[in-house]
């Protein structure tokens, strides 16, 4: 996939890659009423020494609570865009976090070792990803055994799929729903791999 001109190209569309040069977006305030890091954490059930995974990171929203939640692991962070990747590094770094990882996805593979992690997570990401069964393959080969994959979308989002259609791609490449949350402003479903 060529990134940059997949971004360039749909930067003006509103649909597709979010552009980097509007992340400050990503972090107002209001984003707390529809979706919270805090109602995040709750959904993953996140202990202190749980390996996760946060595909599509942007600046690093969710990204800082999520470590703080994690002490005695590590956080992974994977975005196609450098420049998320550095200034959510920035903002982590601001917090003094050591517990986190960054690398920069190419949209087919990932670096990681099979069975490496216990939680992979996106937020608004899912419905973005032009491969999408290239990735949950991927997923499903760095998740450790019943490790766990977390998809949220919320209202607004352009590219929104319907949960439907995610339970369905998940369910054939060998997850299993366990569970799912949701209100007017966003949905999160949460698959074991089998």
């Amino acid at each position: 996939m060529n990134v940059e001109k997949n971004i360039d190209r749909k930067s003006f569309s509103g649909k597709g890659v979010f552009p980097a040069k509007y992340a400050f977006t990503l972090l107002l305030p209001i984003r707390n009423i529809v979706f919270s890091p805090k109602k995040l954490i709750s959904l993953l059930n996140l202990r202190s020494d749980t390996k996760v995974l946060e595909i599509g990171s942007g600046p690093g929203y969710f990204s800082i609570k999520v470590a703080e939640k994690i002490k005695n692991e590590k956080l992974y962070l994977f975005d196609i865009q450098k420049e998320m990747l550095d200034y959510a590094k920035k903002r982590i770094e601001k917090k003094g976090l050591k517990n986190v990882e960054y690398y920069i996805a190419d949209g087919k593979t990932f670096p990681f070792e099979s069975n490496f992690f216990d939680i992979v997570y996106m937020v608004t990401v899912f419905s973005e990803i032009e491969e999408k069964q290239t990735y949950i393959k991927e997923i499903h080969r760095i998740l450790k055994p019943a490790g766990l994959v977390s998809i949220s979308e919320t209202a607004g989002d352009p590219d929104k799929m319907s949960l439907e259609e995610i339970k369905k791609l998940f369910s054939d490449f060998g997850f299993k729903e366990d569970n799912e949350s949701g209100s007017l402003f966003y949905y999160s479903v949460n698959f074991k791999k089998l």
